[in-house]
């Protein structure tokens, strides 16, 4: 449960850092985003899903 809770809190933490630091570039990216279509944001969505599996697979111990 700790490991979840950290894993949310970096989360956290760096989406924070980012709307604090680009606020502008955050609304520029979601206005980009809404002008693609439904099946390339699932797309993109799977994608970082998939490369976020990953990712902790890779850092998991063991």
């Amino acid at each position: 449960m700790s490991l979840v809770l950290l894993a949310l809190g970096l989360v956290l933490a760096i989406e924070g850092l980012v709307l604090a630091l680009a606020p502008r570039r955050i609304e520029d990216a979601l206005r980009l985003l809404a002008s693609l279509g439904i099946d390339q944001r699932r797309m993109i969505g799977l994608g970082s899903l998939a490369f976020g599996v990953l990712l902790v697979w890779l850092a998991s111990p063991g």
